[in-house]
């Protein structure tokens, strides 16, 4: 992620819980995205069509993962995840809508003029996050993966993007209706 992005910027981040998915899954992930990257060799739109197909199949897999832990089920977690994904809301990001799934959130965020870079706010609220959740687990170690999924909403994507957030809970058999999923928001 570019350090700093130009305000009104609208981002689309995924970040999930560490030891989501096996790490032989990732692996051979990124060898696949590796060799079609290579393959679109340098044409903007046909890297943008892999880099969406690889995010994809990632999602399709955490959606679907009986690998590793899925502690934001816990009422007590993700009502934590959602209060700090809240924090930064009209200061370091203007907060348009999120999903947190099981084992991962999905987040569409707008950087303001003057905000902090937005690696800096999200590396805030993870470790904020973290904490909190560990305590209420009474675990320690990693509760987040460090690295996160994001891309620049494109023109025209923004109605698509917000759809397909609010949507993961049905999409992964969660519940039948997304107005149904506690552990989502749309700003109005």
């Amino acid at each position: 992620m570019p350090h700093r992005l130009p305000p009104g910027e609208l981002i689309f981040i995924t970040f999930r819980l560490a030891g989501s998915l096996p790490q032989e899954v990732l692996e051979r992930l990124q060898t696949e995205a590796q060799l079609l990257q290579e393959s679109c060799g340098p044409d903007p739109a046909a890297q943008y069509a892999e880099r969406k197909k690889y995010f994809g199949r990632f999602d399709n897999l955490l959606a679907g993962s009986n690998h590793g832990p899925t502690w934001l089920r816990q009422p007590e977690i993700a009502t934590v995840v959602a209060q700090a994904l809240h924090y930064p809301d009209g200061k370091g990001y203007n907060l348009r809508c999120y999903c947190i799934m099981p084992n991962h959130v999905h987040l569409v965020v707008e950087l303001p003029e003057g905000a902090p870079p937005l690696a800096k706010t999200l590396q805030l609220l993870k470790g904020y996050s973290s904490r909190q959740a560990n305590q209420l687990l009474g675990r320690s170690g990693a509760f987040w993966q460090a690295e996160s999924y994001d891309h620049v909403v494109r023109a025209g994507e923004l109605e698509r993007i917000v759809r397909y957030v609010l949507e993961n809970p049905v999409k992964a058999g969660l519940v039948d209706d997304c107005e149904k999923w506690p552990y989502s928001f749309l700003a109005q």
